[in-house]
């Protein structure tokens, strides 16, 4: 289990607050479960919180109070578990195509009780007529231009996409200029979360759609 401590600490203190033990939990299965059934790499092991789930959760000051927040391309629940554990009050719809990962999000989140959490098996792209969401995140499933046409339509004509980026971000968002107005999206911003209280603060790209 990697150890949680100083500055990491502080962090999912602030964070998760009340909900750090079911946080650690969640990294609990991570390092075991999640590792034994090739959801996370070995390597990713001793950086779970500080690579991972603080870097997910930090997102979590993006959504409006009690919003439906869809997870494209879940995995291994990031962001999608992370935010559910860091804002109770969200919804969360995680859409997974793949059966294996989806059969371990529903064990964690049945060990878990996360009752703000709904597992899909889908691609996004099926996912249109049984998902309508506040806001769709995503990380680590596709550039920007191949992930706009895949979330956007999951809003069903207003919300935002929160999608989380590396230093490639502004770049991608240019190349996907033609598929954000193909999709109806507009003002793509370029935002850096966490800075003072991360190590490594998180980058996202969030693109409104209607009047989001």
């Amino acid at each position: 289990m990697p150890r949680l401590e100083g500055r990491e600490l502080v962090a999912a203190e602030k964070i998760f607050g009340e909900r750090l033990d079911l946080a650690a939990r969640y990294v609990e299965h991570l390092a075991t479960s999640g590792l034994e059934r090739g959801l996370i790499g070995p390597r990713e092991v001793p950086r779970l919180w500080s690579r991972h789930v603080l870097n997910c959760a930090v997102i979590e000051s993006e959504f409006a109070a009690e919003a439906t927040v869809a997870d494209v391309g879940s995995g291994a629940g990031l962001p999608g578990l992370c935010l559910a554990l860091a804002r109770p009050d969200l919804t969360l719809v995680l859409i997974e195509p793949l059966e294996r990962r989806v059969v371990w999000l529903e064990e964690v989140v049945a060990d878990l009780g996360l009752e703000n959490v709904r597992v899909l098996r889908s691609r996004a792209e099926q996912a249109v007529d049984h998902v309508t969401a506040d806001y769709v995140t995503a990380r680590a499933v596709s550039a920007l231009s191949k992930l706009v046409p895949i979330t956007l339509p999951l809003l069903r004509g207003s919300g935002s996409l929160v999608a989380i980026k590396g230093r490639s971000a502004s770049e991608e968002v240019e190349s996907a200029a033609k598929a954000i107005k193909k999709y109806r999206g507009h003002s793509p911003e370029i935002k850096v979360l966490g800075e003072g209280l991360l190590e490594e603060p998180t980058t996202v790209v969030r693109i409104a759609v209607g009047t989001a």
